[in-house]
């Protein structure tokens, strides 16, 4: 390769470079629209329970009946319902939620193999960024509710357990349903990330195993008994910073 040859695959890569940046910096603007749109379409459903579970339960199954009838409870009981809005548990939360007295919320995301939207939503916001989607989540929920699942599942369990651990999110009820599914991962975090001083054995009170849909509601209304469903004025402040 002859000297000028390097020369002009140097500015070839310079003015490829700069392509790239200038495109990152545009991008900005696309994930600040998110943030802002969702954050104006979701101001007036609290107070709101998010619920997660696997996109992979058929409808008619036993995990798809509980969350339906869970998110039932919860509309009925004045909570708008949050789900990833795809199929699954995600479906069954916002069906149940959209027979309900409350609004059923699902916060969709776009996939390279592209997730459908269920047909059972009041408000429903699409998202190309899980951060974006993730931040939704966690900023108008008074309380999560997980089901069995995946990866996805665990990924947004962990995040609202680190938060909630770390001081960057108030504290809410963080509810398992489905003790034999979550039995073990619970057994597990005690007996290892505890004993082994991965994290305080408070820690462990973040969350509760609770596997009847009216003791869930009854859960979550018990921890507000004292406090109102949103952000205390400390709260909001410390959310605006997630």
């Amino acid at each position: 390769m002859t000297e000028s040859d390097k020369l002009a695959m140097g500015v070839e890569s310079e003015a490829l470079l700069q392509a790239t940046s200038a495109r990152e910096s545009w991008r900005i603007f696309g994930i600040m629209s998110e943030f802002v749109e969702a954050t104006e379409r979701l101001a007036a459903i609290r107070p709101a329970v998010t619920m997660f579970g696997s996109a992979r339960v058929a409808p008619g199954s036993t995990y798809y009946a509980l969350g339906e009838r869970t998110a039932r409870l919860l509309s009925d009981s004045g909570f708008s319902v949050i789900s990833g809005g795809g199929p699954g548990i995600m479906e069954a939360a916002n069906k149940g939620a959209f027979d309900g007295k409350s609004p059923s919320v699902g916060l969709n995301i776009q996939l390279p193999h592209e997730q459908a939207a269920n047909p059972y939503q009041d408000i429903s916001q699409t998202f190309r960024h899980f951060f974006a989607r993730k931040y939704m989540f966690v900023r108008f929920a008074s309380a999560y509710v997980v089901l069995p699942g995946g990866f996805g599942t665990l990924d947004e369990l962990m995040e609202a357990l680190t938060l909630i651990q770390t001081g960057k999110a108030r504290r809410i009820p963080i509810i398992l349903m489905c003790s034999g599914f979550w039995g073990g991962l619970v057994d597990w975090f005690r007996d290892r990330l505890v004993s082994e001083g991965m994290i305080d054995p408070a820690d462990m009170e973040l969350i509760r195993l609770i596997d009847e849909p009216e003791k869930v509601v009854e859960a979550i209304f018990k921890h507000y008994e004292a406090r109102p469903f949103g952000p205390l004025p400390g709260e909001r402040e410390l959310m605006l910073n997630l």
